[in-house]
This record gives C-alpha cells, structure tokens and sequence, in this order.
C-alpha cells in the first residue's frame, strides 16, 4: 500500500469527496497509513482537500478528492 494506491483509488472514484477513513476502506488498509499518505499527496498538491466542518477533539476533519 502506498500513495499510487490511494491515488489510483480516488481517480477512479473523480467526483466522490472522501474521508481518510473512506479511502482506509476502499484500498483494505490502515486509518493512519491512508492519513499519512493522503496528508503528503495534499502537501505535494496531488488531490484536492477542504475540512469537513466538523471537529473531531481540536483536529479538523479533512476530504480529499481526485485533482483533474
């Protein structure tokens, strides 16, 4: 599992918005190996992201979609 992974997963899905646990599911990995890989694509400008609006504790909550 990696950041092809993800990646691949959410360019076959284009106009879904996705939670890090969504996209855990999708690919049959771990919560935190998909956030981290989901947070470097973010940070390398590879997909799109907002927050969801909600907090969970003082951590917002992130969505990620294919970037076209």
């Amino acid at each position: 599992m990696g950041q092809q992974d993800i990646y691949n997963f959410l360019k076959n899905h284009p106009n879904e918005w996705f939670t890090s646990r969504d996209v855990s599911k999708g690919i049959n990995t771990s919560v935190g190996s998909a956030t981290v890989c989901l947070k470097r694509l973010r940070e390398s400008n590879e997909v799109l992201y907002k927050t969801r609006g909600k907090r969970v504790g003082k951590r917002a909550q992130y969505l990620y979609k294919f970037k076209k």
